[in-house]
């Protein structure tokens, strides 16, 4: 693989400082918008396919999107402290196509899997049952880049396995072992299938599935540059 390497590496390289800028511009007018009545949540966050608020281009406005202050924080962290040393080893474009990529993947997954499930409460709610959770279910979008951002935890504990990451800034564990433990999490807590749980655990899944295949496609293919 032929990467790019600048001679001085950048703490805030270009493509993520301009995507923590559209995150937080677009954080703080869904706030902004919210106290007009306007809810932008229901035109970019992305809802379930068989929703009647379903529309085609949720699938990557709602990569912008964040649903609470921590929730945007935690993201652009993870994404600067794990994305930079990508974005420097890469350059700009490759590294944004693989955010984007990524992003997408894990929306894919996602409606799959969701898909699969809102069938399975209507089948429920055909068949005589509760009609509550199969209509929660419908107008429930999903928001956030974390699937784009666990793609970028999965390039880093790939390409920079023995990297030390300090949990609670304290207890140094290398970035593999990392990356190998939040991946196991989030298959048992989506599977688990808590009706209390909120969080995209199989948005998480695509996004550091989709890395996974990136990462393996071009280190097979040495010679090819994007």
């Amino acid at each position: 693989m032929s990467y790019f390497q600048p001679t001085r590496p950048n703490a805030m390289p270009t493509i993520i400082k301009n995507l923590i800028i559209i995150n937080a511009l677009v954080f703080l007018a869904t706030i902004v918008l919210e106290g007009q009545g306007i809810f932008l949540t229901e035109y970019l966050g992305m809802f379930p396919i068989q929703s009647d608020y379903f529309r085609p281009h949720q699938v990557v406005t709602h990569i912008f999107m964040h649903g609470s202050p921590m929730h945007i924080l935690f993201n652009m962290f993870a994404l600067w402290m794990f994305g930079s040393p990508l974005e420097n080893l890469w350059g700009p474009k490759r590294f944004l196509m693989f955010y984007m990529a990524t992003g997408l993947g894990a929306a894919v997954l996602y409606s799959a899997v969701n898909t699969y499930e809102i069938y399975q409460l209507q089948q429920v709610y055909e068949a005589g049952g509760s009609a509550v959770e199969y209509m929660k279910a419908l107008v429930r979008p999903v928001v956030g880049a974390s699937g784009a951002v666990f793609g970028i935890l999965t390039a880093f504990g790939i390409l920079y396995a023995n990297s030390l990451i300090y949990i609670y800034f304290l207890f140094p564990v290398k970035a593999k072992y990392v990356v190998t433990g939040l991946i196991i999490y989030e298959l048992y807590r989506g599977f688990d299938n808590n009706p209390n749980d909120n969080v995209a655990h199989f948005a998480h899944l695509g996004g550091a599935l989709i890395g996974f295949i990136i990462i393996k496609y071009w280190q097979r293919n040495r010679n090819r540059f994007y």
